[in-house]
């Protein structure tokens, strides 16, 4: 699978703990990342990672375009909900388009851990729906 991992700068600390964490299951799958996250994943826990720009430089367009084209299947956005970001209306949208294409997204730690470990039992009957509907 396809799996967007983008985290605010207060946030990616944590996301970089998270892929650590769970390097055995994220490196079986497709990774993709903004910018400075991306980097950081790749140096610090050692996956492989497709790297795009930084979120207010389009890194989270070009996420929104993969999940538009039906071409990314997991989002984990670690958020930060109390501080004020200049691409927020970016963000927005990124969440909106996932809402749309019902991708799964996780926008914090908790929510991250349920979706890889369902990942991991295999859980992934939501996309064989979207398949369906795509051949229709």
């Amino acid at each position: 699978m396809k799996i967007a991992l983008i985290a605010h700068d207060s946030k990616k600390d944590s996301l970089v703990e998270f892929a650590i964490a769970y390097k055995e299951i994220l490196s079986q799958h497709e990774l993709y990342a903004t910018g400075t996250t991306g980097r950081r994943i790749i140096e610090e826990a050692g996956l492989s990672v497709t790297c795009f720009r930084s979120g207010p430089l389009g890194g989270d367009q070009q996420m929104g375009a993969m999940i538009a084209n039906n071409d990314m299947d997991m989002v984990f956005f670690f958020r930060d909900p109390l501080t004020a970001q200049p691409h927020e209306p970016d963000c927005t949208a990124l969440i909106r388009l996932c809402d749309v294409y019902n991708i799964p997204l996780a926008t914090n730690m908790g929510t991250a851990e349920i979706l890889l470990k369902g990942l991991q039992e295999g859980f992934v009957d939501w996309r064989l729906i979207q398949e369906r509907k795509s051949s229709n």
